[in-house]
């Protein structure tokens, strides 16, 4: 128990020296980022030091102790429900409490000698403040739902890797980082579960009492990706639009005319969805084309050496989900697809100070190494290519390396608050650095952005 509550010790005191027992409100920034980040790894130890109490609790209560079981002689039904009503957690993270305990624990072998943890990265992570519960749970669960399909050193391999990558990562980013380790350990697996998916395909409309029309839909990757991309299209159109009209307000009220002329456009983001169905569907019954354009274009990515040979897996921008090459050849057969081979003599990627926008060949290079807003991870059709260094007050050139991928939000919040952008190598394979300002991070420590937060290669 010592080194447990060492780790606590240890990052209470990181905590003192963070705040200096000062009230947040009087905390700069730099200090209050100083003081969360305290905090993260405050609950990460004490999630660490709880879990052989959690694993003892369920050792003494597993199923064949009857009624001796710890549990139902303190009065519950489970370990987990136990664990939930004492700590005041839901009966889920219980139960991932007690998985990660029983998968990071020193194993015992049938003659008695010590052994490592199933998982000894994720244990060391775990032991060491790193890595969270969740964290942990998500790369467990898929390590031992794939490990009796793969080698155990790549399964080593790849556990090793995400354990190292897992840090800093939200749990959304993670979640498909682990997705794509697991396609990689187990490509065959991708089919089953994208058959699995397309089989519960399902719409269903209704009009309910209140004289809502009510949709409840759900849909495999290959049907809802011109779904997802037509009506995200739609709304980013919306939104640009009203920025531009925010704008002009803005100006005409500087100008001291008078703005109020001015429609603002009060929608929120679900209304302007709502709304962008609908007009798709008005479109599609009235003429040929949908007022959505080129720009809406689903793009499918697949190495050109698994296409052809029918095996591996790929993805479609925007969504998360892996799909087949099965899939990647029916699409391409349906539907547009735009090869992802850039930077030879058909395209030119670099235009200097030639061109003030970006082309499209350059827009595809670019999504192709951010996988879209290279800051926040929203999709390619909530994206606009910018300029890293502008192109009127730095003479920026019209190139992929001073190209990323940003939503209007984290644009805005990059300029305005004095963040700077790195890209890390050539090609679609570089890597897109944010470099915080120093008022928020004295270090100015840089912080990965772009699809290789979350691109696997074990």
């Amino acid at each position: 128990m010592n080194e447990p509550l060492d780790g606590i010790a240890e990052a209470l005191a990181a905590l003192r020296r963070a705040g200096g027992g000062r009230a947040p409100e009087t905390l700069t920034p730099s200090e209050l980022m100083a003081v969360n980040e305290a905090f993260g790894t405050l609950r990460r130890r004490m999630d660490a030091a709880y879990l052989p109490i959690a694993r003892e609790i369920n050792r003494q209560s597993r199923p064949e102790l009857g009624k001796d079981s710890f549990a139902k002689k303190q009065g519950f039904r489970t370990p987990a429900t136990l664990i939930s009503a004492t700590t005041g957690t839901s009966v889920g993270e219980a139960v991932r409490i007690v998985t990660v305990g029983d998968a990071t624990a020193p194993r015992m072998t049938l003659t008695g000698e010590s052994a490592p943890a199933k998982h000894p990265f994720v244990a060391a992570a775990v032991d060491a403040g790193r890595m969270g519960m969740a964290a942990a749970s998500a790369i467990i669960t898929m390590l031992d739902r794939v490990a009796f399909r793969v080698d155990r050193a790549a399964l080593e391999r790849a556990e090793q890797t995400l354990a190292n990558a897992a840090p800093g990562l939200t749990l959304d980013q993670l979640q498909k980082l682990v997705q794509r380790a697991e396609a990689h350990l187990d490509p065959d697996g991708v089919a089953p579960h994208e058959a699995e998916l397309r089989a519960g395909r399902s719409l269903v409309i209704r009009e309910d009492q209140s004289g809502w029309v009510v949709l409840t839909g759900r849909f495999d990757p290959e049907t809802g990706a011109p779904i997802k991309a037509a009506v995200e299209g739609l709304v980013a159109g919306m939104l640009r639009r009203r920025d531009e009209k925010s704008a002009a307000a803005a100006n005409e009220s500087c100008d001291g005319a008078d703005a109020t002329s001015a429609v603002r456009d009060l929608r929120s983001v679900k209304q302007m969805q709502a709304d962008a169905l609908s007009e798709l569907c008005r479109h599609g019954q009235a003429c040929k084309q949908v007022p959505t354009g080129v720009s809406t274009t689903v793009v499918v990515r697949m190495n050109l050496t698994d296409l052809e040979s029918g095996v591996g897996f790929g993805t479609i921008d925007g969504i998360t989900q892996l799909v087949s090459a099965a899939t990647v050849r029916r699409m391409a057969a349906d539907a547009q697809i735009i090869p992802c081979v850039l930077g030879g003599d058909s395209e030119i990627l670099d235009w200097g100070r030639a061109k003030r926008l970006f082309t499209p060949a350059q827009k595809l290079a670019s999504v192709e190494r951010d996988g879209g807003c290279a800051g926040c991870g929203l999709p390619p059709s909530m994206s606009v290519v910018h300029h890293i260094r502008w192109w009127a007050r730095d003479g920026g050139p019209t190139d992929l390396s001073n190209a990323v991928v940003l939503c209007a939000s984290c644009h805005h919040r990059i300029h305005d608050d004095g963040w700077d952008i790195h890209v890390d190598g050539a090609g679609t394979k570089a890597g897109v650095w944010f470099i915080p300002p120093p008022w928020l991070d004295p270090s100015r420590t840089p912080r990965l952005g772009g699809r290789a937060r979350y691109d696997f290669a074990a």
